[in-house]
């Protein structure tokens, strides 16, 4: 099981936070599971794989897919 002992601070609009959290309750879920779920789907997205709980970010270096090229606006007119 994942070791749950570090804060995230996060800002939002409070009028999102309500509708989230109300969300969240009609699902029975806490607003922290899912949040905990978004992360660790975002971190699989970016992998391109599943992530295991006891990987370390040292173990991920240099596995990371290169990010997607940005372009330019500007370019994309010509």
């Amino acid at each position: 099981m994942e070791q749950r002992t570090t804060r995230l601070t996060v800002l939002i609009d409070p009028r999102k936070k309500e509708v989230f959290e109300h969300v969240c309750a009609r699902e029975d879920q806490t607003p922290s599971q899912v949040v905990r779920r978004l992360i660790r789907d975002y971190i699989e997205q970016r992998l391109g794989r599943p992530w295991q709980p006891g990987e370390s970010l040292e173990e991920l270096r240099g596995q990371w897919p290169a990010p997607p090229a940005q372009t330019d606006p500007a370019d994309e007119s010509r």
